[in-house]
């Protein structure tokens, strides 16, 4: 069994790694979910209020609430597969959740690229590249690191840096879920030769 967590900023490269883990058939449980479903319960639109209601989970149901939201999911997608990806991790209180509910079997990756290479990223998603769109992302990740992010990647048992190429992006991310950090940190090995 291995739970692998990652953790980053918006347009780090979390989502491309969910993206290679569905292609490999592997389950991935995105916390974001949780929050999505819990604005779609009180009549709200997550699109427009996703902060709002990640804050306010927090708020009602503790720090690790989203995490503890989604341990059960986990743990349904434990029983089809040796490898789960739990993608959106933003806190330290969270990482501690899941590290005591999966010991050993539980690595986290945070995957980090610097601000402009983000705002390009994110700008390619469909949205206008400007000054507004990048003070929306400086407001963004104030949030996340609002929630501990920082303290949650400051933790994590690798880093990915996500300034390369989409290839070797997704490369390092398949020996990641394939053979855990050893796989990873053999490919990188052999990009740095």
């Amino acid at each position: 069994m291995r739970v692998i967590g990652t953790v980053g900023l918006p347009g780090s490269g979390k989502g491309e790694a969910a993206t290679v883990a569905e292609e490999m058939g592997i389950p991935v449980v995105t916390m974001g979910d949780v929050i999505r479903a819990a604005c779609r319960e009180r009549g709200l639109d997550p699109a427009e209020h996703h902060g709002e209601i990640a804050k306010a989970l927090r708020e009602e149901n503790g720090p690790d609430a989203i995490a503890q939201a989604s341990l059960p999911q986990i743990d349904a997608a434990l029983t089809t597969s040796e490898t789960v990806l739990v993608d959106g991790i933003r806190s330290g209180v969270e990482v501690e959740r899941f590290e005591d509910a999966f010991g050993d079997d539980f690595v986290l990756v945070s995957i980090e690229a610097p601000f402009e290479v983000r705002a390009d990223r994110l700008s390619e998603r469909g949205r206008d590249h400007s000054d507004a769109d990048e003070a929306r992302l400086r407001k963004r990740d104030e949030r996340e690191l609002g929630f501990g992010l920082d303290r949650a990647m400051a933790r994590a048992d690798a880093v990915i840096d996500n300034t390369g190429t989409l290839d070797g992006f997704r490369r390092r991310i398949r020996a990641l879920l394939e053979d855990g950090l050893s796989g990873l940190e053999s490919v990188e090995a052999g990009e740095n030769r």
